[in-house]
């Protein structure tokens, strides 16, 4: 783009050296300012390849598995109770819900010193029951059948819409939104589904990831 256009004249210019120079440095500014302001793929949600980054918590449901190393008797496995605790043998109850593997494990090992000595203490999730509805994507609005399914890898946009059976007649499917929480806040990103579904255009079929909400609005009448 030629930004010479937007400068005083050239000999108003040499007439006012040190006032022209602000003035062409402020223009430059100015211009570069105006023409960089469109959207750019970094304002837009990044692709995720994994489920997410934050530490598994267990909760009520959940089965786990505790394995005391040389100890067969005190190696369990059990599930974790409505009021949040499992029951092991010398300790008695033990809050487990709320506790990373990593942090259980180091509570158990604590309890379980005063009756033995060293013990090695790891904690296994196999049943990670408590977290089905974090580990859900839905979509509402005006969609055939709105969903909540359970996130698998690699899925995006497209892909639960079409679950979804497609935009109704009523949608207005380029007004479309997602949804996503993101550091302590909730984000909106747009998503042009006309654009993807007739046009193949998939800069807005974003890979989702446990929680994303897409909403499909209606026309209104």
């Amino acid at each position: 783009m030629d930004i010479s256009r937007f400068f005083p004249p050239r000999s108003w210019l040499e007439r006012n050296k040190p006032l022209g120079r602000l003035i062409v440095a402020a223009t430059v500014m100015i211009v570069t300012a105006c023409t960089s302001s469109s959207p750019k793929m970094s304002d837009m949600p990044v692709n995720v390849q994994g489920y997410t980054s934050e530490e598994y918590k267990i909760g009520v449901g959940d089965e786990i598995r505790i394995e005391v190393w040389g100890d067969d008797r005190l190696s369990i496995a059990v599930p974790v109770r409505p009021d949040g605790k499992i029951s092991m043998s010398l300790i008695g109850d033990v809050m487990a819900a709320g506790f990373s593997t990593e942090s259980l494990s180091e509570s158990i090992t604590g309890q379980l010193s005063e009756y033995i000595r060293n013990p090695q203490v790891s904690v296994i999730v196999t049943n990670p029951s408590s977290s089905d509805f974090q580990q859900r994507i839905r979509v509402t609005g005006a969609v055939n059948s709105p969903q909540s399914v359970p996130y698998r890898k690699g899925m995006t946009v497209l892909d639960l819409v079409l679950l979804a059976g497609g935009p109704n007649e009523f949608a207005v499917s380029n007004n479309s939104k997602l949804y996503r929480k993101s550091e302590g806040e909730i984000k909106v990103y747009p998503i042009y589904l006309d654009d993807i579904l007739k046009a193949g255009k998939l800069e807005s079929n974003y890979m989702l990831v446990p929680s994303d909400i897409v909403t499909v609005p209606e026309r209104s009448f």
